[in-house]
This record gives C-alpha cells, sequence and structure tokens, in this order.
C-alpha cells in the first residue's frame, strides 16, 4: 500500500505546531528537517498509476484552493470583448503592464466596428508598450471584421469560432470561455505548462496534448479554476528559474521539491511573492 502523502504532511504540519509551540512561540521558522521529504514520499509509492496520478493532482487542486482562495484572472476586463483583446495584447507581455494599456484602449475603441474600422498607426500607438504592437495591432483590425461579418459584431462562445479569430488561440479561447462566458476550459499558459512539468501530472510539452492530457486528471467543473490558480502559484512560488521549494505549500505532492528551487524555509520564503506571503508561509506550516 502506498502512503497517503496528505497524512504525512499533516503530521509535519502538527509537528511543526507543536515544536512552535514548545519553543513559546519565538520563531515562526522550520528548518529543512522539518519539512515534508517529499522524494522519499513519492518513491515509496513506486511507479505512479494512472488512478493514483489522478488522485494525486485532484489533491493538488484542493490544496491550491487553500493556499489561493483569490486565484482569479489578472486582466482587468468588463465584457467579453475587452477580455479577448486583452488576452491577444498579454502575449509575451505581462498582464500588469496589460492593464495598464486598457484603460485608454477601451475607451477609445468599444466595438468590434471601432476595431474593425480602425487606422493601424493610430491603434498601434495605443498598445505599443504591450510588445509586438504592429502584429498584434494586425490582428485586433482582422479581430473586428472577422466578428462583424461572421459573427454580427459579439464575440462567440464556441471554440471553434473563437480560434478563427485573427490572433485568438487555443489558451486565449479558454480563458475567454472560462471568465467571459463561465465555459469550462484549460488555459496552458508557461505557468501552468511548468507546474504540469515539475509536478509530474504529463510528460507533455505540447501546449494541446498537455491541455488534454490534465482534462483526463482534473474534473470538468473545476477546469478554469484550476487553470487560475496554478498560474497563480506559478507566479507566486513556483517561479521559472528558481522556485520557492522550501516555502511550497505543495511539496508533499511534488517530485520536483529541491530541484527545481532550494528546500531550505529561509532561502525559500525570500522567493515568494504577492501580497498574501503571510497565508503561503502558513499553510506550508512555516
Amino acid at each position: 500500500m502506498g502512503i497517503n502523502t496528505t497524512s504525512v504532511y499533516s503530521e509535519v504540519l502538527a509537528k511543526v505546531e507543536r515544536m512552535s509551540q514548545a519553543a513559546g512561540s519565538t520563531t515562526r521558522r522550520t528548518t529543512p528537517a522539518d519539512r515534508p521529504r517529499v522524494g522519499s514520499h513519492l518513491a515509496a509509492r513506486g511507479r505512479e498509476t494512472e488512478m493514483g496520478r489522478k488522485r494525486r493532482a485532484r489533491r493538488i487542486n484542493r490544496t491550491l484552493a487553500l493556499g489561493h482562495p483569490d486565484a482569479h484572472c489578472e486582466l482587468d476586463f468588463s465584457n467579453p470583448l475587452e477580455l479577448t483583446v486583452a488576452t491577444v495584447l498579454s502575449a509575451q507581455c505581462t498582464d500588469v503592464r496589460v492593464n495598464q494599456v486598457t484603460p485608454a484602449l477601451f475607451a477609445r475603441y468599444r466595438s468590434a466596428a471601432d476595431y474593425g474600422g480602425a487606422v493601424q498607426a493610430e491603434l498601434e500607438g495605443y498598445i505599443r508598450p504591450t510588445g509586438f504592437y504592429r502584429a498584434k495591432a494586425r490582428n485586433l483590425i482582422g479581430m473586428g471584421q472577422r466578428l462583424l461579418t461572421e459573427f454580427e459584431g459579439e464575440i462567440p462562445q464556441a471554440l471553434d469560432d473563437l480560434v478563427s479569430l485573427p490572433g485568438v488561440g487555443r489558451k486565449t479561447a479558454h480563458v475567454v470561455r472560462g471568465n467571459a462566458f463561465d465555459l469550462p476550459g484549460l488555459t496552458v499558459d508557461t505557468h501552468f505548462g511548468r507546474l504540469v512539468n515539475r509536478l509530474q501530472l504529463s510528460a507533455e510539452t505540447d501546449p494541446v496534448k498537455v491541455e488534454f492530457a490534465i482534462a483526463d486528471l482534473i474534473e470538468k467543473n473545476e477546469w478554469t479554476m484550476f487553470s487560475h490558480r496554478m498560474i497563480f502559484h506559478g507566479r507566486r512560488v513556483c517561479h521559472s528559474r528558481k522556485a520557492a521549494c522550501g516555502a511550497c505549500f505543495l511539496a508533499a505532492d511534488c517530485p520536483s521539491f529541491g530541484v527545481a528551487g532550494p528546500a531550505d524555509p529561509v532561502a525559500a520564503e525570500a522567493l515568494l511573492r504577492g501580497g498574501n506571503q503571510e497565508h503561503l508561509l502558513e499553510m506550508a506550516g512555516m
């Protein structure tokens, strides 16, 4: 019988709490020896079965929900058109930068007709800070025109219709479907793909193949929120260059603990990002 990592992790956290109380709460830092020994936990399972992977993936999702209760789409928008435009602009650009650009853009271009009839040079001026602005401007103009000719000026809900729009791929389509229309979709961006790899939920690297692999593991009604939680975790904890392994609350279920980043809690804490670091530390038992 394999080890129940959830139980093991709970026991570790309980141990840390007892140690903290015994010390009179003089410190809230744990040492590497007090943290979950992830490699040994997973190794004890032997080869993971498909059912085991599914159970672990769903446990990870539940833990992420506790760790990132505020996970959401970080692009600012008020309607499906604005979200589609913002997501197109987010390619090779941060959401923060896009949100700095879109207030003026959305005030000037309010409809598909506005984008379809835009003067490219003028539109480029609004979106230049997002990078690749010439290609993005062409796509937005083409998108506006296609919306007018094929979809009565409205953003469609169907995946096949969305990906027929210039500049809209599966990732953008799932963002729009999940957040503008409340339809389930998995958003496989760079953060999502990186975490899937480190958590060894799939060996696939192609985004479409990753999408289908995770769709088999996570409940359909959780797809959108699972995407948000994975992206939140990637931005705040599991960074591309150096993950905050020693301060990660997914440690008990992560085969890459201590490999993707420092296992030392103090070193890892310095790598945390975002405004909820205290909560992240509490979740990690620190």
